[in-house]
């Protein structure tokens, strides 16, 4: 017979499953990991009538793969937007280029994406399956979550390395070295992905009670009872 058996531990769990995914996922394919020194960009109109120049101030930002900055439309309007697109033509680019430390960061990151999703996919599931190869699906859920959040950890500290690499100096200037940012700033891309990380392994631990909770007597008492849905505080 088939139970679906909701608690506000598994509940909550599955919810924080989801959350810790997708804000990994958005953490890492934003470029606002590092966030450059202010400058200025040119913005010139030519027409038949005029000729207008002027000046807008940006900070200009990166992040693992993708990068952030302003470009003028076109000679015929006087309006800059913001560009937002990869800097990636090749993985194997050279290192000043793409470098090797963020390549390992692409890596990292998608290994622990498809363990976080996987264990996702399993907190889902947990609302009407109960066990995984004989195991408690929460307690593989929250084995993978720590294995996917190791991942994520290794990953956020190997993206300083690439902070001395001549993409990072244009953009922080000429001092930037592993660990070490010159004029830039840390983005909140990369604060966010420490967050999320820290949420996986707390996640982790909590799908040790959210398992517990599904297995409790007021449970079972109301599987005796013949119920099929089975919601318990």
């Amino acid at each position: 017979m088939c139970y679906v058996i909701v608690t506000c531990r598994s509940l909550g769990w599955t919810l924080l499953s989801v959350t810790v995914t997708l804000a990994t996922v958005a953490a890492v394919t934003s470029p606002h990991w590092l966030i450059g020194t202010p400058r200025e960009t040119t913005i010139q109109l030519i027409n038949s009538s005029e000729n207008y120049m002027d000046s807008e101030t940006f900070r200009p930002t990166v992040g693992i793969f993708n990068r952030c900055t302003k470009l003028q439309l076109n000679f015929q309007i006087a309006k800059v937007r913001d560009n937002c697109a990869t800097f990636v033509v090749a993985f194997m680019a050279e290192d000043d280029y793409f470098p090797h430390a963020w390549k390992a960061c692409v890596i990292l990151f998608a290994i622990a994406g498809t363990f976080l999703l996987f264990a996702m996919l399993c907190s889902v599931m947990s609302l009407f399956v109960r066990s995984i190869c004989g195991k408690s699906i929460f307690n593989v859920a929250g084995f993978i979550q720590s294995i996917g959040g190791l991942f994520s950890v290794i990953g956020l500290v190997v993206y300083p390395v690439g902070w001395g690499t001549k993409r990072v100096r244009d953009l922080c200037g000429e001092y930037a070295d592993p660990y070490v940012i010159d004029s830039c700033s840390i983005g909140w891309s990369y604060y966010l992905g420490i967050a999320a990380t820290v949420l996986v392994f707390v996640t982790a631990v909590l799908s040790v009670p959210a398992d517990r909770s599904t297995t409790s007597r007021k449970v079972e008492e109301e599987m005796l009872e013949g119920k099929n849905l089975i919601c318990v505080l």
